[in-house]
């Protein structure tokens, strides 16, 4: 515990240090390609008749997913801290791929290992890195519409990408935010990775949050299509949203999730990552809901390139 205590007595003090920002909106401008478009899926949203649909596409950032956000501002802070090694754990692999890379770009020695561990502070440091992706989105949807979103709308596993999106929009009351979770093969004991369907309070590797557990209070088993989102607990902060009734929680399934992806393939030429489909499937599920006059934002957290060999089969054998 001393070096976690170490390592948020550290943040505390990088964050408020304006050299410290000046680096790090440095870099993620100039080495991780921000700010990213929000780009108005036009001919997606004809196909769905609803609402206008925007992408925000940190699919387009170095190595392809919203993870850079987070690692690039922890290597920093490694440096900060006089700090030799990086050690990362992954889940789809774009964290480690994202962790990997800026150890890289400065000469840090990398461990990556597979699994998600969330005690304090990385829970609000990795909401502080990611939400870049919602103050951008706010002045892009205010400067495009000249109004804010009717819906945000991010797949849900930990969660870093939907807290990156929703947290700058917290106090509006008028913009609705659903987070959604992988449903896998529906909403039945380890054929899902759905926490808010059915899952219960807990404590999971140093975190008291929403997860999956049987009557014993032992983590079940978990499935999903999308390998980011298939993981039997939840970031605590989206428990707390949940809890006061500021954000939704859904959940689509593999097969939603695999229309959604080839949907967006053909009307829009974009591969994106099955666990971004997963939102996107929401969204497709409740179109008819929506007139023109609304506005929806989709965070577009990753890029699809991982899924290709993983789809080819699932598409093999449902056709």
């Amino acid at each position: 515990m001393p070096a976690i205590e170490q390592l948020g007595q550290e943040y505390e003090k990088a964050k408020n240090d304006p050299e410290f920002t000046w680096k790090l909106e440095d870099l993620l401008r100039t080495y991780c390609g921000r700010p990213t478009p929000l780009y108005y899926a036009e001919r997606l949203t004809q196909a769905l008749g609803g609402p206008r649909i925007y992408l925000k596409r940190e699919d387009l950032l170095h190595t392809g997913a919203h993870k850079i956000n987070n690692a690039i501002g922890q290597a920093l802070l490694a440096v900060r801290m006089g700090k030799q090694r990086l050690i990362a754990e992954t889940g789809a692999g774009q964290h480690g791929v994202a962790t990997a890379t800026v150890a890289a770009r400065f000469g840090l020695e990398c461990v990556i290992y597979m699994g998600k561990v969330d005690p304090h502070p990385y829970p609000m440091m990795v909401r502080d890195f990611h939400r870049i992706i919602g103050e951008e989105a706010r002045r892009q949807i205010l400067a495009i519409e000249e109004k804010l979103p009717d819906l945000l709308v991010a797949c849900v596993g930990g969660g870093s990408n939907a807290i990156g999106l929703f947290y700058p929009f917290l106090e509006d009351e008028n913009v609705r935010m659903v987070g959604v979770e992988a449903g896998g093969r529906g909403i039945r004991p380890g054929e899902h990775a759905a926490r808010f369907q059915g899952g219960c309070l807990g404590v999971l590797q140093g975190t008291k949050t929403f997860l999956l557990c049987d009557e014993d209070g032992q983590i079940q088993r978990t499935h999903s299509i999308s390998a980011g989102l298939d993981y039997a607990a939840v970031g605590p902060e989206h428990s707390y949203l949940r809890e006061i009734g500021r954000v939704e929680y859904s959940y689509a399934t593999d097969d939603e999730a695999l229309a959604a992806f080839q949907l967006l393939a053909k009307t829009e030429g974009i591969l994106a990552a099955l666990e971004s489909t997963h939102a996107l499937a929401y969204v497709t599920k409740h179109a008819s809901e929506f007139s023109p006059s609304h506005v929806v934002v989709i965070n577009l957290s990753g890029r699809g390139d991982k899924d290709v060999q993983q789809l080819a089969g699932f598409l093999q054998t449902t056709t």
